[in-house]
């Protein structure tokens, strides 16, 4: 893999370059070289879990082609700028984390840029990984067939009637509800206020109405 080449990607992406998306990519580069995976993927067998998302994420993405569309990508969000990677055929899964002292060791490797930002952006470029980054094996509390699901898997929650895909549903006493209504959601319905949509017709002056 080309670094260039993939911040590039990244940038374009993201409209921006920054030193957490430089770590993205070298990290997403790394969990491929731990695996002895290829990358970017053409397929799906690497599963990706980042426990942030903003610019990381993006850098990650663009190095591993890891993404939410097509359920290789994966936000547990812990705020933390870490992700596990996992090999969906042997089940290794190896989690990377930025080293402790990585900001403070970047001014080693960018010498003359006294800014601590660009001495970031400068400095993820050409650190070795042993000193970027901290890698340790992990077993994934869920199986990874549980997280990965089947196609076509929908059911109805019995109490709000939504459909739940990929087997997230929760069974109680017989019950198939979806985790908002068996557990709560993250947010919270006003009940006391009706929502109301009103359909208009789209309004054009004269001018724009002109073909």
């Amino acid at each position: 893999m080309n670094l260039q080449h993939i911040l590039e990607l990244s940038a374009r992406d993201h409209s921006h370059l920054c030193p957490r998306q430089i770590l993205g990519v070298r990290m997403g580069m790394y969990g491929g070289e731990a695996l002895n995976l290829a990358l970017p993927q053409s397929d799906k067998r690497l599963l990706v879990i980042i426990e942030t998302d903003g610019c990381f994420a993006d850098g990650l993405s663009a190095a591993t082609n890891a993404t939410v569309g097509h359920r290789t990508l994966r936000v547990e969000d812990y705020g933390k700028t870490a992700a596990v990677f996992v090999d969906t055929k042997t089940e290794r899964a190896i989690r990377i984390a930025p080293a402790l002292d990585i900001r403070q060791r970047a001014s080693e490797y960018a010498p003359e840029e006294p800014r601590h930002y660009f001495a970031q952006m400068q400095a993820y470029q050409t650190m070795p990984n042993e000193v970027m980054f901290t890698a340790q094996a992990v077993t994934l509390k869920l199986a990874i067939q549980a997280i990965v699901s089947q196609p076509g898997m929908r059911v109805n929650c019995n109490l709000c009637g939504e459909e739940i895909m990929n087997e997230r549903e929760v069974r109680q006493n017989g019950t198939t509800l979806c985790r908002a209504c068996a557990y709560g959601g993250y947010y919270q319905a006003e009940r006391n206020a009706a929502l109301a949509v009103k359909w208009r017709p789209l309004e054009l002056d004269s001018m724009t109405a002109q073909f």
